[in-house]
């Protein structure tokens, strides 16, 4: 006769795996809940440990796949335990035990990664595997043990195991995708990942302690251990907590994309430096807009300034906002030029205006949004200059690389208008190689500066890719160069066709830029 999951279920004990003892299953609801919210943590926490580690060592394409891959791992290796270890003792005495532990190490997690991502930091492939492992495996194979267990509970009738078995991995699914989807669309917008790390961290500890008093009720069935070592687990987690309050935190605030910060430059009072995920990305003079800082702008504002007579206002389009320093250097230099930024992180642009100074208005408009998708809304030829300024962390991304990007920039630039790209790479220089192929292709004068050292592969770089349908003017712009850095080289023709070689054109369809920026 068969019976339902909620009545009879047969496991083993540690003493004799052949020997089976009988117990109540967990009530249907009940262990779906379990199964949709283990599942779901996991997902939450594979989520929010890319926004822990991005500040040490940065979101690449190679962090990216580290947290799918631990994770995965953590799932796999968790799963497996669980399932073992549900057939040498009684599930019951191991359910509560398993969350209050994820919520423990959960908790951890925020002070270790912290303290653990300074002596980590940058972009080391063993840094990045280790790091995201001490975020992610352990609370996430703690938790990967709960469905396996639940499982073993609801196995009261051989006949319907492929039933029983399908519902829950359908409903562990289920919890995933809940869990990746709030915490992609609400979560990470709504709060800092130390509030969801460590909200998480207490519903784990509550649920699992809820689930022990209502086993114990029904089946007498006590924690394992004595009462001292709930304690000292009960102090550990509290500990954890505490200690991520005064962990170090890299972020003034974060907001969707970043973690960011402002610092102030002690050498110049009114100087200010915008660290994301404590990388420097922009640097802005509040009393004197004309003030370049950083190599690369300086650069930028040669080519501005010898765009066009001196003083005329240009249509200028900034793909990625930053700290704008640029639009806010091209209104001190051509009052009246309107600067159009499309600048995909609104609470950085909320920063920018709360610390950088940074004041929308008729010359200075901010559209939040993805650059690709909005220069494909722009007018042809509708723009005197462009500039190619975006990042994630430190690299450009992939889609803002690509010939038909490049081919959209084009359309938006007016035929004497020019494009500039701001590019960062490291021997053996793959990336901007295959970059200046990529614009090369779609405009018809191109030029590229950057210091000599980095041409020669000694160093890594900021590189400026500068296209034109129009011919250059390239001695202007030597010229401007050696008035704010003489010592930068300027590539073009025969010398830059060398530089290139037979290096690929980036395309939608194949464009591997982590890997390309990879060093050898």
């Amino acid at each position: 006769m068969s019976t339902s999951p909620s009545d009879v279920a047969t496991t083993t004990v540690a003493s004799d795996p052949s020997t089976p003892v009988t117990g109540r299953a967990l009530p249907g609801g009940l262990a779906a809940f379990l199964v949709f919210f283990a599942s779901g943590a996991v997902l939450v926490l594979e989520t929010v440990a890319l926004r822990l580690v991005g500040p040490y060592v940065g979101v690449t394409l190679q962090v990216t796949s580290s947290v799918i891959g631990i994770a995965l791992a953590a799932i796999a290796y968790g799963a497996w335990s669980g399932g073992w270890l549900a057939d040498r003792r009684d599930p019951r005495g191991l359910l509560a035990p398993a969350l209050v532990l994820a919520g423990i190490a959960t908790a951890v997690t925020l002070p270790v990664v912290r303290y653990a991502g300074e002596v980590l930091r940058g972009g080391a492939a063993s840094a990045i595997l280790l790091l995201v492992a001490l975020a992610v495996f352990v609370p996430a194979a703690l938790l990967a043990a709960v469905t396996p267990l639940v499982v073993k509970l609801q196995l009261a009738d051989l006949r319907r195991t492929g039933q029983v078995v399908g519902r829950l991995s359908g409903i562990g699914t289920l919890g995933g995708i809940t869990a990746t989807l709030l915490t992609g669309f609400v979560l990470v917008v709504a709060l800092p990942s130390t509030v969801i790390v460590l909200a998480l961290a207490v519903a784990l500890g509550l649920v699992g302690l809820g689930l022990g008093w209502y086993l114990r009720r029904q089946a007498s069935t006590e924690l394992p251990g004595p009462a001292r070592t709930r304690a000292a687990l009960a102090v550990l987690g509290l500990v954890g907590a505490g200690l991520s309050t005064v962990a170090p935190n890299p972020c003034d605030i974060e907001t969707a994309y970043h973690c960011a910060r402002v610092t102030t430059d002690p050498a110049r009072p009114s100087g200010r430096t915008l660290l994301l995920n404590s990388a420097q990305h922009s640097y802005v003079d509040l009393a004197d807009p004309k003030h370049l800082e950083y190599a690369y702008t300086k650069w930028i504002g040669a080519v501005a300034d010898v765009a066009a007579p001196a003083g005329q206002r240009l249509d200028a389009l900034h793909l990625g906002g930053g700290g704008f320093t640029v639009p806010t250097y091209l209104t001190a230099t051509r009052p009246g030029t309107d600067n159009l930024v499309f600048e995909i992180d609104g609470g950085l642009v909320e920063l920018d205006e709360r610390e950088l100074g940074v004041r929308p208005g008729p010359g200075l408009r901010v559209v939040v949004g993805d650059a690709r998708m909005l220069v494909a809304g722009e007018p042809a030829d509708s723009r005197d200059l462009v500039v190619g300024d975006a990042f994630g962390h430190l690299v450009v991304p992939w889609h803002l690389a690509t010939r038909e990007m490049a081919a959209d920039i084009r359309r938006v630039t007016r035929p004497g208008g020019v494009y500039v790209q701001n590019v960062i790479d490291y021997p053996p220089l793959r990336f901007i190689r295959a970059e200046l192929a990529t614009v090369a292709a779609e405009f018809t004068h191109v030029a590229l500066i950057a210091p000599p050292e980095a041409l020669a592969e000694e160093r890594g770089s900021n590189f400026l890719i500068v296209g034109s349908d129009a011919p250059l003017p390239l001695a202007a712009i030597r010229a401007r160069l050696d008035e704010v850095d003489r010592s930068v080289s300027l590539l073009s023709g025969a010398d830059l066709t060398d530089f290139v070689g037979t290096a690929m054109v980036l395309t939608d369809d194949y464009a591997p830029v982590d890997q390309l920026l990879a060093t050898a």
